[in-house]
């Protein structure tokens, strides 16, 4: 997600570094291109005036075009602002003292709720004790989607009958939690295939029938404009405390990230970012600025191999890290740890500086895997120390020795490449006189 976006913005602010004075006509004309590329991330387009006047209000002053670096004051104001615009700071789950407390969530067919319901009871474990509820007595075998997802998240469930009042069950299971020792309650509602009376007439009474702690909206971030829509709406009518974006590790443009607080001034609380019932991670706007601004997102990462990887793991690639001793067997191993992390080229996404070079567009799979794996074993103990001595004829042989092509050796040699330039990067961020906090790295 955000990849053209992304580049776009990146290429503007590459014009604006390389000038080192800037005029108000510079300014204006980085600000138009900078609208255009929000525009065609399908923002919501009083979304991106606003953003653009907000930004242009505070660049064109004595302040920024007369300091030293005024295309990096100009990036900086722009950060500051998608910040603002992605909700300032993260918003967590308020569940308060109430026993139980309860989550709704609601939405349309095929946003991703029941299985979002699963994870948000996956990251509660160990905090909570949850209950899963399915409100959906409409949807065929809708019951038995969520029964197999509480099962493989390890909570139990109560699922109402079909056809019958979903308010009136939803509130005898809620009644029932204390006595299967759960204080907090998780609620799948019915979804529509698109907005109706009786969908809203349902959600408002259940709202105001079990006075939930959190009111939740799964919105798909693929729909762009149309989840900006659909949250409106329900905000409107039913009341909503906040958002769960899912599919953001999708194709989808951003602009329903981007324009859902400002439209409805409530905040994206959650993010679904793959597959598994781990799939969720609290919404960071900070994080996601800079992503979008190409600084990478070292603090997700950190937080992604602390839940994934052993502790020792992680104590190797921090020596790995600090002496930039980084060799194609390390670069092997590494591959294999970080598939855990989720998808290969969405983690090389988070390294600062990875995005538009070919680290960052790596398209990995499975397959990718074990080809890089054929690819090395086929080296010898010296080319894999020393891959600089593998030279046109080696390439050959080890293509011949992996049952791979030239080609295939070439893109790994230079994946590896690209990787050992930004461990180098980070080495010397590690070691350097003034150590930097994650969200100060340097621009990428």
């Amino acid at each position: 997600m955000f990849g053209s976006l992304a580049g776009r913005l990146q290429g503007i602010f590459r014009q604006l570094r390389g000038r080192g004075k800037l005029t108000e006509r510079d300014v204006e004309a980085a600000l138009r291109e900078v609208r255009m590329a929000l525009l065609e991330a399908d923002v919501n387009f009083r979304v991106a005036r606003d953003f653009v006047e907000r930004v242009r209000g505070r660049a064109v002053g004595a302040e920024v075009l007369q300091s030293l670096t005024p295309g990096q004051q100009v990036i900086k104001l722009v950060h500051e602002e998608l910040v603002e615009l992605l909700g300032s700071r993260e918003a967590r789950l308020d569940l308060g003292q109430q026993v139980p407390a309860v989550v709704v969530l609601m939405g349309l067919h095929g946003s991703g709720k029941t299985t979002t319901a699963a994870r948000l009871a996956v990251h509660l474990k160990g905090k909570r004790r949850v209950l899963l509820v399915g409100a959906d007595v409409y949807r065929p075998a809708a019951g038995e989607q969520l029964e197999v997802l509480a099962r493989q998240a390890g909570v139990p469930a109560r699922v109402a009958q079909p056809r019958s009042d979903p308010v009136a069950e939803t509130r005898r299971f809620c009644g029932e939690a204390a006595a299967l020792g759960c204080d907090t309650v998780i609620v799948d509602t019915a979804g529509r295939l698109h907005l109706d009376e009786e969908l809203m007439a349902e959600m408002v009474r259940l709202r105001e029938e079990l006075g939930p702690r959190e009111t939740l909206l799964v919105v798909d971030a693929m729909t762009g404009q149309d989840a900006v829509n659909l949250a409106e709406a329900f905000h409107r009518r039913v009341g909503v405390d906040g958002f769960v974006l899912t599919k953001l590790d999708g194709d989808a443009r951003g602009g329903a990230a981007l324009s859902l607080r400002a439209v409805t001034g409530r905040p994206i609380k959650f993010a679904g970012v793959g597959e598994g019932l781990q799939a969720l991670e609290v919404f960071h706007p900070e994080r996601m600025a800079s992503r979008i601004l190409g600084r990478g997102d070292v603090l997700t990462l950190v937080e992604r191999a602390q839940a994934a990887v052993d502790e020792q793991t992680l104590r190797d690639w921090e020596r790995k890290l600090r002496q930039a001793d980084f060799t194609l067997d390390d670069f092997l191993a590494q591959l294999r740890q970080v598939k855990r992390l989720g998808p290969l080229e969405d983690v090389l996404k988070l390294l600062p500086g990875a995005t538009g070079n070919r680290l960052g567009e790596a398209k990995l799979d499975p397959r990718e895997l074990v080809r890089a794996e054929a690819i090395i074993s086929s080296m010898t103990r010296e080319e894999r120390a020393s891959p600089e001595i593998i030279d046109g004829s080696r390439r050959r042989r080890i293509a011949r020795g992996s049952g791979t092509r030239v080609q295939d050796v070439n893109r790994l040699l230079g994946q590896y490449e690209e990787a050992r330039k930004v461990f180098r990067q980070l080495a010397r961020w590690q070691r350097g006189p003034r150590r930097q906090r994650p969200d100060r790295l340097p621009r990428g």
